[in-house]
């Protein structure tokens, strides 16, 4: 079945530097659209950044230069660097194929990233 699993979260001071991963099985994933996704508590999920199967990337504006989705197709993994955070990026991310709306049967449990001022 298909797998995602999220780590890499933690609590982090504002300005700092976080790398998310998400190993995924279960899937053809080197022709997949990835995509990362975050939940704030009470709200649902919303897209932050995807990594397409053709080579592009595309974010959300409230990441866009501070965040970097990139996948490894060989080892079925994506990824999520994130610089500069700011207390307003504490949430859950998830990955995820990119869809509209996303697959609901993929979730995974998420990673907890908590940015303190």
């Amino acid at each position: 079945q298909v797998q995602l699993v999220e780590s890499g979260g933690g609590l982090v001071q504002a300005g700092g530097s976080l790398r998310l991963s998400c190993a995924v099985s279960g899937i053809i994933f080197n022709i997949k659209h990835m995509a990362w996704y975050r939940q704030f508590p009470g709200s649902p999920r919303e897209f932050v950044a995807a990594t397409l199967s053709t080579g592009g990337t595309h974010y959300a504006d409230s990441v866009k230069g501070r965040f970097t989705i990139d996948r490894d197709n060989a080892k079925s993994m994506v990824y999520l660097q994130m610089n500069n955070l700011r207390p307003e990026d504490t949430a859950v991310y998830y990955c995820n194929t990119l869809g509209y709306p996303p697959r609901d049967d993929y979730w995974g449990q998420g990673t907890q990233v908590t940015v303190s001022s």
